[in-house]
């Protein structure tokens, strides 16, 4: 009999670690911006969870507004409305401040005017839509490939980016 306690004991604190080391990976593993893209494409909650380990792990700059996109993303697939407006507003608080940090980053006005084009009506998060996409389509080209392959793809479903502005 003890020897089946310590057999779980020892099963039990396996497990423990493993999912501790399987943590520490998320935060090891490098931030890609075609990776952070394609998760805020998919939408899929365990995807938007590791990918927010991911960027909180890393030294990207910016940092703080792509974990808010991510964010104000996962509001929109989660159960509840206090937990889907309390993600929104720790999102929208997270890349309003990156973008008041550097308001010429262009990636940063592409990311807030996906979402404000998302976001419902009641969260009233739809102010810069016209001022992002003019700064967008002004300095598309200065963008790194990942960026522009991002923009290229939301094109084809959004109402107020078209491909042919590029």
């Amino acid at each position: 009999m003890k020897n089946v306690f310590k057999w779980k004991a020892v099963f039990i604190a396996v497990l423990l670690m493993s999912a501790g080391f399987a943590r520490v990976g998320y935060a090891q593993q490098k931030f890609e911006k075609a990776a952070f893209y394609a998760v805020m494409d998919t939408g899929d909650v365990t995807a938007l969870n590791d990918q927010i380990e991911i960027v909180k792990g890393s030294s990207q700059t910016n940092k703080e507004g792509y974990e808010g996109a991510l964010l104000m993303r996962k509001a929109g697939k989660v159960h509840g409305p206090k937990k889907k407006l309390g993600l929104f507003k720790e999102g929208r608080i997270k890349l309003e401040t990156a973008i008041m940090a550097d308001t010429d980053n262009t990636e940063l006005r592409f990311l807030r005017l996906a979402i404000e084009e998302n976001a419902p009506k009641i969260v009233k998060y739809r102010g810069d839509i016209e001022k992002d996409k003019l700064i967008i389509k002004k300095n598309f080209k200065t963008l790194s490939q990942a960026v522009q392959h991002a923009i290229i793809d939301y094109c084809k479903k959004s109402k107020v980016l078209h491909a042919e502005d590029f």
